[in-house]
């Protein structure tokens, strides 16, 4: 793929390639009509490399956005650019100081220099394709990484406590799950201002200068995109049942959840959680498991809004999947957001104190949902009878069973995703006011999250699911948490995945 293309979807705008936005057409307009874009998409993820956690190396890799995404997704379409040093400090004191810290990002940002410099030399690169010169311009379009990586490139505070904690905007701490009309973004011109200004700490930005400030047809607070596992699947996915669990244990009804959900039958296509949530053993896959069953499982347990929020959430999660978005799909995509988040909001339950956690869905929200669910159930006293209807679910080659009810600590996120499956069901009935909704919407939300194509107003519903889930999942348990959901992760799912998916979006 080499030029822009204007794609439409029942005449409407829609989004899908790279070359289908807007970013690829301004990019576009900035070189010579006989010039094309080389669309650089790098992906980096420090990473251990062995069981005690002691050795690490930090890989950066390069893929094209000109390559279609059914292709670039295999793993021959991406290419080691090299290993970015990570510094060693002679001992506790001196890794915790600012000067070694600030030396730290300098080295970040100098090395990506090193490496990607010689791609912006000269009057661009020429490439031979079928026999034919191609006259190219490197631009990079994306980078792919988890939340601390993105404030190392974006040079902001990766503390979830600053005054700003958001690398994609200037929402304060206080008001990052209220809705609010303007967000100011982060660019390239209000960044520098500060760091010129040497007020760096009035924005929640570090006072280094930014490698990619220079480079051409870049917003790189707005280019690092955050992936879906650790985002939502092991990241807002995961708080989501956390805090579930947390409710179900006041509610006193964490049994009667984990009952429910190990009594779900055995399907091949569905994990089967037989001893009830056990969040530390879930993978991300799991975690998608459990938003096909929460929904079902927290319903009925007299817990306002509890199996609505996991309505929401899959109506959210189902948009954010697809792989194209017309304008109407980002604006239904929004209002699910919204949706959720009001719901967990106005729930009326007593706080509880909330791990800070890494990943996003499947071990992040709908870990907090299951917690919070397990909260509710126990205050309910329901908690055993959802344990007895999870032991009760009949084995399936596709699901894994939870004979003992829903045992969080043993959790992964695979056994999480199996849990989305059964959770709807296993809550319902239990007199709790749309704990089985946000199941629902959880998955709904989830699903879309999973596409790859989108229409404009494939991009609306997905903005719609995850204000869905977002109002209930708010409403059902934003006081079991001491920061009120005020969680920078839960912010960006809401307010930021849209353009995320289709960053070109004016």
């Amino acid at each position: 793929m080499f030029r822009y293309e204007n794609s439409k979807i029942e005449d409407e705008k829609s989004y899908g390639e790279q070359n289908s936005g807007n970013w690829w057409k301004r990019a576009e307009r900035s070189i010579s009509n006989h010039a094309n874009i080389l669309s650089i998409i790098l992906y980096s993820d420090a990473t251990t490399t062995d069981t005690l956690g002691k050795s690490s190396l930090h890989p950066i890799y390069v893929s094209l956005g000109n390559i279609p995404t059914w292709r670039r997704n295999k793993e021959d379409a991406k290419q080691l650019l090299g290993y970015l040093p990570i510094l060693s400090a002679k001992n506790e004191k001196e890794k915790k100081s600012s000067e070694f810290k600030e030396l730290a990002r300098k080295t970040f940002h100098n090395s990506i220099k090193f490496l990607l410099d010689p791609l912006f030399q000269g009057d661009g690169v020429d490439f031979n394709i079928d026999d034919k010169d191609i006259w190219f311009f490197s631009r990079i379009s994306t980078i792919i990484c988890d939340w601390p990586e993105a404030c190392t490139f974006s040079l902001t505070y990766k503390s979830a406590n600053s005054n700003y904690p958001c690398h994609f905007c200037l929402v304060q701490r206080e008001d990052l799950i209220d809705i609010r009309k303007e967000v100011i973004l982060r660019n390239h011109v209000n960044m520098k201002e500060y760091f010129d200004s040497n007020t760096s700490n009035l924005a929640g930005l570090e006072q280094v200068n930014n490698y990619f400030w220079s480079i051409p047809n870049l917003n790189i607070y707005a280019a690092t995109v955050l992936d879906r596992m650790h985002h939502l699947d092991l990241g807002l996915f995961k708080y989501q049942i956390e805090f579930t669990m947390e409710l179900l244990k006041k509610k006193k009804s964490l049994n009667k959840v984990n009952e429910r959900i190990a009594n779900i039958p055995r399907h091949s296509q569905l994990k089967v959680f037989k001893k009830g949530i056990q969040l530390s053993r879930l993978t991300a896959s799991e975690y998608r498991d459990m938003m096909k069953i929460m929904v079902f499982v927290v319903d009925d347990l007299q817990i306002e809004n509890l199996s609505e929020v996991y309505v929401k959430w899959n109506e959210m999660y189902l948009l954010s999947r697809s792989e194209k978005f017309k304008e109407s799909d980002l604006e239904n995509f929004q209002v699910k957001i919204i949706i959720w988040r009001i719901l967990e909001r106005n729930l009326n339950i007593y706080a509880a104190t909330v791990p800070d956690r890494m990943h996003h869905l499947d071990l992040g929200l709908f870990k907090y949902q299951i917690e919070f669910t397990m909260e509710l159930l126990k205050k309910k006293k329901s908690l055993n009878k959802v344990n007895e209807r999870i032991a009760n679910i009949p084995r399936h080659s596709q699901l894994k069973v939870f004979k003992k009810g829903i045992q969080l600590s043993r959790l992964t996120a695979s056994e999480y995703r199996d849990m989305m499956k059964i959770m709807v069901f296993v809550v319902d009935d239990l007199q709790i006011e749309n704990l089985s909704e946000v199941y629902v919407k959880w998955n709904e939300m989830y699903l879309l999250s999973r596409s790859e194509k989108f229409k404009e107003s494939d991009l609306e519903n997905f903005q719609k699911a995850i204000n869905d889930w977002g109002d209930l999942f708010i409403k059902l348990f934003q006081n079991i948490s001491n920061s009120h959901l005020k969680f920078p992760k839960l912010h960006s799912w809401i307010y930021h995945i849209v353009d995320t998916k289709a960053p070109q979006k004016p």
